[in-house]
């Protein structure tokens, strides 16, 4: 396939009001430990991150393995539409031969050199001198130029940048710029810096620079300040970001490409006139590929695409939320491609935040219903991680179903062990009369539907015959709520037309969902009784009863 992007592409520098996205997910992203991808998946993000309308695409390190050669090759063989597809290269033999090889077949090949200029980093990984290093860095930038030649991006990074003595580093900033660098990238190598010192260094360099070439930033995130050290440094003059999907990278990452691209679209009066080409719709499928393909989750209080960066569950936010969604939300989800907002139910929500829930879910509760899935709503957050809209629906079904009560539990107690009957004991209300009784049984749950049939016959005269029993999850983990249907018939009925009724119980606890299940199937059965006549059963009888 071929990428076709939306936007026009820069070419020859970046036009006022536009800030480059340059997308390293595909280099410095994959680089976290455990995230490798195959040619084949590293083709697949790439094309997400067409659609996504990146300005760069750094496809890899070509010098770093034949695998990774393989996969910038084949992406900058498919990529069109103006995008660029930038490598990385070390300024040392060889890599920069096999990078220009790689992208020599892009439409828009973006050369990345880069050497170390911090001290620590001269003296104890590289064991040069800063001559030697700018001699170095002059070297394989004139080369490049010469080798690409005057319309190709070469775009230099000064490794350590934020750890470099000031002086040294202008001057090999100027350096390369004369020797044909069209853009100069100060990293935060090591996520050092902090805003304020970031932006006056970006600053700085600007003044040094001028126009004579882009100034990018690549910020990690060692201190959690990657995405506020890019953002100061846009203020100060740069117009390219170095991002990454998910802010996936070395030890604790990259800058967000979600972050650094809707802050300066929520905050445009903090960036006058300035903007991305990004198609911020495609954020949500780029951010949940690439979680896919690295096997990374994704934290759920992530900004812009966390599960939880849409979602309301406290009451407060719930009904500012409902009046208006601007209480609580400075971006639409639609702008990430999101299809909208969820409204969490969990302690600390109100009546009226479930109450829209319920709606988003179909169910239309209000009145004493609506207080009484509350109720329970609230009951099972205390007992559990997460409440579903699966717990939700249930709730409000077992209620829908409910019915009047002339037989109540008032408690029960089991003792049960391995190999050996249990002992159930339980004390109900029946038709006004306390009643207690104990029985054993095989297992808990039959134990304990004994004990209630003991306990109810001598005042209703007959006791219910459990004709089916079924239990399910009503969603995933170790704290799922249980959901228990029972059908039961009168012993006093026999035959094809005797009445048969159905009993819903749910609950954390699966012994309760089953007695609550069997009591809601013995008032079923005493209501049809008191009431004279079995309607619920004419129509089916007579359907029996038809050729």
């Amino acid at each position: 396939m071929t990428f076709e992007a939306i936007a026009p592409r820069f070419g020859g520098g970046v036009p006022a009001g536009s800030i480059r996205v340059f997308d390293t997910t595909l280099r410095d992203g994959e680089q976290a430990p455990g995230a490798g991808l195959t040619a084949a998946e590293k083709l697949e993000v790439a094309r997400q991150l067409a659609r996504l309308n990146v300005d760069v695409i750094e496809a890899g390190f070509p010098a770093a393995s034949p695998g990774d050669f393989e996969a910038v090759r084949r992406i900058a063989q498919e990529t069109r539409g103006g995008i660029a597809v930038a490598a990385l290269a070390r300024c040392r033999d060889g890599d920069p031969q096999r990078a220009v090889e790689a992208i020599g077949v892009a439409e828009r090949p973006h050369l990345h050199l880069f050497i170390a200029t911090s001290d620590i980093h001269l003296k104890h990984k590289l064991r040069i001198d800063r001559d030697e290093a700018r001699r170095e860095a002059v070297r394989w930038v004139k080369w490049a130029r010469e080798t690409l030649g005057r319309d190709a991006e070469i775009e230099f990074s000064a490794e350590d940048a934020s750890r470099t003595e000031d002086a040294f580093l202008l001057d090999v900033y100027e350096a390369v710029t004369e020797a044909g660098a069209s853009t100069l990238n100060i990293p935060d190598t090591v996520g050092y810096a902090i805003p304020s010192e970031f932006g006056a260094l970006v600053g700085r360099v600007k003044d040094r620079i001028g126009d004579e070439a882009v100034i990018s930033v690549h910020c990690h995130n060692d201190l959690g300040l990657a995405t506020a050290n890019t953002l100061a440094a846009v203020q100060a003059g740069a117009r390219q970001v170095e991002v990454t999907i998910n802010g996936l990278g070395e030890r604790a990452g990259n800058a967000s490409l979600e972050e650094v691209v809707m802050a300066l679209r929520t905050r445009p009066n903090q960036f006058p006139d300035l903007a991305s080409a990004v198609q911020t719709e495609q954020i949500t499928a780029a951010s949940r590929l690439v979680s896919y393909l690295t096997g990374f989750a994704i934290q759920p209080n992530k900004a812009i695409v966390g599960g939880n960066a849409f979602a309301h569950e406290s009451g407060i936010h719930q009904d500012g939320y409902l009046k208006n969604p601007l209480t609580y939300e400075i971006m639409t989800p639609q702008s990430v491609g999101l299809s909208g907002s969820t409204l969490s139910i969990g302690k600390l929500s109100g009546r009226r935040g479930l109450q829209g829930k319920l709606r988003e879910l179909g169910h239309d509760v209000d009145g004493e219903q609506l207080d009484a899935v509350y109720r329970a709503a609230i009951a099972l957050a205390d007992t559990k991680k997460e409440v579903t809209d699966a717990d939700l629906i249930a709730l409000v079904e077992v209620r829908k179903a409910d019915v009047p009560r002339s037989i109540e539990l008032l408690g029960w107690s089991i003792s049960s062990s391995s190999g050996g009957h249990s002992l159930g004991s339980v004390s109900v209300v029946c038709v006004g009369e306390a009643r207690a009784a104990d029985s054993t049984g095989n297992g808990p749950v039959n134990a304990l539907f004994k004990a209630v049939d003991e306990a109810i016959k001598p005042v209703l005269h007959w006791s219910p015959v459990l004709t089916e029993y079924e239990i399910k999850a009503v969603s995933e983990g170790e704290d799922a709520q249980g959901q228990v249907l029972v059908r039961a018939r009168r012993s006093s009925d026999e035959g094809p037309g005797a009445l048969v009724v159905t009993g819903h119980g749910l609950s954390t606890n699966i012994i309760e969902a089953s007695l609550e299940a069997y009591l809601v199937a013995i008032n079923k059965l005493h209501g049809a009784e008191i009431n004279g006549v079995e309607v619920a059963f004419v129509g089916r009888r007579l359907a029996e009863e038809l050729p």
